[in-house]
């Protein structure tokens, strides 16, 4: 071997073994946008993934309408400013959409207008509602009593009530629907997962997550291999977590440790990944499907303070969440059970839209 040829041989070696290989996808934020407003509470981030609209449930400011390529605010739905929207649930087949407000309204609107109709009054708090595209029934999780949680079934698209069904919890969260018969609630304070008959209004079923998942609160389902996705905050001894259930048996076939503070999760079944969004840590757990019974953490994106609610364009592959700078005045009360310093006072002009991806 010649002298020139060695030195190529030798630097081509040095150029290998200096470069790392790339083990996972590496999502990353693409964009910032911070949206003039006064101080207020947020919630929930639903996408439209036709017209790329992403709402976003700002409370006292109302259902905001982000467009991305705009990189602004192009409209607040008609009445959710004064009445609290925590988010909206989005029905494009029936080009629906539906603001979850907190004085215990929903106000539908359409999708493709963005035009409003008149609020519909449900009760007299209400936190978030969930669609069951085989039952055609949208869920609303309402405030709790004594003695558990009543949820209110309305029909779609005429959303007059069908039905109601009082469960145990007194702390109903997230729910997602396996595309059969199952629709699977979170009970956050039981530590169990409520498998329910929305037709028949019952639960068919109730799986416990203790003692690998404490305080379940986000749910999403692969409805190809039968798994339900949960992500957990925790409690006493038990961490944070992801948890896989089997949807039929209940039987849990998987766990591991994610960030502090989930409020959400992701699953993309053309992406074969799950995301989990954690406000207190502040990252973003990224998951490899790999079967119904084989997983690994794959990434860990370190994100924003309270980055807790998420939503992904399933056409870009974006992720977008929104978050604030805030405060926990001791003056207020605080949601310890979340941090003990949970934020409960938010600054103007800093509610900020935030789109991760892959380069």
């Amino acid at each position: 071997m010649t002298r020139l040829g060695l030195a190529v041989s030798v630097t081509t070696l040095a150029i290998v073994i200096g470069t790392p290989a790339l083990a996972f996808d590496g999502w990353r934020l693409q964009h910032a946008i911070t949206i003039e407003g006064r101080g207020s509470g947020y919630d929930y981030v639903s996408v439209d993934s036709a017209s790329h609209h992403v709402f976003l449930g700002h409370r006292k400011e109302g259902l905001q309408v982000f467009d991305p390529v705009a990189g602004k605010v192009i409209k607040v739905i008609e009445k959710t400013a004064t009445d609290s929207s925590d988010g909206a649930v989005l029905i494009p087949e029936f080009d629906l959409g539906v603001s979850n407000n907190e004085d215990g309204t929903i106000t539908p609107f359409k999708l493709s207008t963005l035009e409003a109709q008149a609020p519909i009054k449900v009760g007299e708090d209400l936190d978030t509602s969930h669609y069951d595209p085989v039952s055609k029934r949208l869920v609303l999780n309402m405030g709790s009593g004594d003695d558990g949680t009543e949820l209110i079934m309305l029909d779609v698209p005429s959303l007059k009530e069908v039905g109601r069904l009082k469960v145990p919890s007194k702390k109903v969260e997230g729910a997602d629907s396996d595309g059969k018969s199952g629709f699977f609630v979170a009970a956050q304070d039981l530590d169990k997962v409520y498998k329910i008959d929305t037709t028949a209004g019952k639960i068919v079923a109730t799986y416990d997550t203790a003692p690998a998942c404490g305080r379940p609160t986000a749910v999403t389902v692969n409805v190809a291999d039968e798994r339900v996705y949960v992500s957990c905050r925790g409690r006493d001894a038990i961490k944070p977590s992801l948890l896989v259930l089997d949807g039929v048996s209940g039987k849990i076939v998987y766990s591991a440790e994610i960030g502090g503070g989930t409020d959400s999760i992701i699953y993309d079944a053309a992406l074969k990944r799950i995301f989990t969004a954690n406000g207190v840590s502040a990252n973003l757990n990224v998951f490899q499907v790999d079967g119904p019974d084989s997983y690994k953490p794959l990434e860990t994106l370190g994100t924003r303070a309270g980055v807790r609610t998420m939503a992904m364009d399933l056409q870009t592959k974006t992720i977008y969440a929104i978050t604030a700078e805030g405060s926990a005045d001791a003056s207020k009360k605080i949601l310890t059970a979340v941090s003990p310093f949970y934020a409960n006072t938010f600054y103007p002009n800093t509610f900020t839209v935030l789109a991760y991806g892959k380069p």
